[in-house]
């Protein structure tokens, strides 16, 4: 693949964002790489200068390493000899020239993008499950856990960020097209918006979920009102949208799908007890609970409108997942699944057969109650899962493992002793991806907003040992939650991703060990 500078200095011109340019020959001058790590560069590669923490020194590298074309929001002297694409903003810039230069492959993608606060992993791995029942396994994923752009073991690779930098997205989708995949769900987060890393995308679906304070902090969103405003631009850029009706701020986030979409192209779902006065639109799918018990969830999807009616989805689906709060996610896959051209048997089928890795994964012990491993990592999610538990399990005893990540969601922190305070009565704080925070800090900080006469607290930063505690203590009817990292075999410390079996393995090595 390659990109001509003459395209390059086009594209920049129609967005608007090239200020001026140094270069030479543009007709025959061509980029056959692109990059923004210095040490990736091959010869002839189309370098960008992006982030805070760029250097100089960076772009030096690069061109020892055979970069000849540099894309900046300011000339560097580290470049001369270099062809110079100086830009208004190099994060768009880098999207716009990466999926070009990867021969747009959105084009040949039924691409579908899901947003929320929580649920976003599950309903993806719920789409894709049904996604590949109909077309033979030919769904792509982007998500916070895996990336997966192919068939073969191969490719299926760990997600570094729920949705990676534009660059990286756009090479993963032409993967994705050239190994014959036809369908594409990812996870878009506020992140990817605020950083422009799917600026310029649009998608076929677009669901919105729900949305709850977080990923507010001095690294993140400055405040919630740009939180939102980020994730509503994943509305604005969809074709089709489906929206949670009970979701938060839903005034807001239906108009901000009405700028681009047609009403009769936004799908709104609910519970079946849900109402609300002021809502003025008609909600098209309903979904009740039919059955819950430890290892699946039985519900119901309702159509109830006429456009919704055009979908043959209507009918019972089962899940090899536990909780409620499922059902919902549930729900919005398979509308997803319909619009896609579906029916109920099949997409039924599909749903049926998913697993989410470290999504309450579930184990019923003989001595030690229910031990659940989850990736909560925010007060909604943790209020919904601790939620469930008391109501499905009689008011049950509630220890729960959790840490908070270091150097970014700040504004969780609190957030996670408000949902101990609701309903934990054991809680061990522990280490979850410090970075270059210390952990016993960011565990105090959870500590000075929990209430000690409901909760009793232990800070153990050693992540194996608070589980293997929390569950050796805990009895008959008792559950134990732990949160967090899930199937992360890793702890990012210090910039580094540091070896760690996973909650799954740690915990499974504990009951193992207790239970023979």
């Amino acid at each position: 693949m390659s990109i001509s500078l003459n395209t390059c200095i086009l594209i920049l011109k129609e967005h608007h964002l090239l200020k001026s340019s140094a270069v030479q020959d543009t007709v025959s001058s061509k980029m056959e790489y692109v990059s923004y790590d210095s040490r990736d560069v091959q010869t002839n590669t189309l370098f960008f200068c992006k982030g805070a923490g760029f250097r100089p020194t960076y772009l030096s590298m690069a061109k020892a390493n055979g970069a000849n074309c540099y894309v900046a929001e300011q000339p560097y002297p580290e470049g001369k000899g270099m062809h110079a694409l100086i830009v208004r903003n190099v994060s768009k810039a880098m999207a716009l020239l990466s999926a070009a230069f990867f021969r747009f492959p959105q084009d040949d993608l039924f691409v579908v993008a899901i947003t929320g606060t929580k649920g976003k992993t599950t309903t993806a791995y719920f789409l894709k499950g049904m996604l590949d029942q109909m077309n033979g396994g030919k769904t792509a994923l982007i998500s916070s856990v895996n990336t997966v752009v192919g068939p073969e073991k191969e490719d299926t690779f760990k997600s570094s960020l729920t949705t990676p930098e534009s660059l990286d997205l756009f090479r993963d989708m032409r993967t994705a097209v050239d190994n014959g995949m036809t369908h594409m769900v990812m996870e878009v987060s506020s992140q990817a918006y605020k950083k422009n890393r799917v600026f310029g995308l649009t998608y076929d679906l677009g669901f919105f979920l729900n949305i709850s304070p977080d990923h507010i902090g001095p690294n993140e969103h400055p405040n919630f009102e740009d939180y939102l405003h980020c994730k509503l631009q994943l509305l604005v850029n969809a074709r089709k949208c489906i929206i949670n009706a009970q979701t938060d701020r839903f005034a807001e986030v239906y108009a901000a799908a009405t700028t681009t979409t047609d009403p009769d192209s936004i799908y709104l779902f609910a519970d079946e007890k849900f109402t609300n006065p002021d809502l003025k639109q008609t909600i098209d799918f309903r979904f009740a609970t039919e059955e819950l018990d430890m290892v699946r969830t039985k519900f119901q999807v309702l159509c109830v409108t006429p456009k919704a009616k055009k979908l043959n989805i209507s009918g019972n689906y089962q899940l090899k997942m536990l909780g409620d709060f499922n059902e919902s996610n549930g729900t919005a896959a398979v509308i997803g699944a319909g619009l896609a051209g579906m029916d109920h048997d099949s997409a039924a089928k599909g749903i049926s057969q998913v697993t989410v890795p470290g999504r309450m994964q579930t184990q019923v012990t003989k001595d030690h109650g229910v031990v659940v491993v989850d990736y909560a990592h925010n007060e909604a999610s943790m209020m919904a899962l601790m939620g469930f538990m008391q109501r499905e399990f009689d008011n049950p005893r509630i220890i729960v493992v959790v840490g908070a990540p270091g150097d970014k969601g700040v504004s969780r922190r609190p957030g996670f002793s408000h949902s101990l305070n609701a309903f934990a009565d054991k809680a061990f704080l522990t280490t979850d991806d410090p970075g270059f925070e210390d952990p016993q800090e960011i565990a105090q900080e959870i500590d000075a907003g929990i209430d000690h006469s409901k909760v009793d607290v232990t800070i153990e930063l050693d992540r194996e040992k608070a589980i293997a505690d929390a569950i050796s203590m805990s009895k008959k009817g008792d559950i134990v939650l732990i949160c967090g990292k899930g199937a992360d075999g890793y702890q990012k410390v210090r910039g580094v991703d540091t070896p760690y079996p996973s909650d799954i393995t740690v915990a499974q090595q504990v009951i193992d060990k207790l239970e023979g």
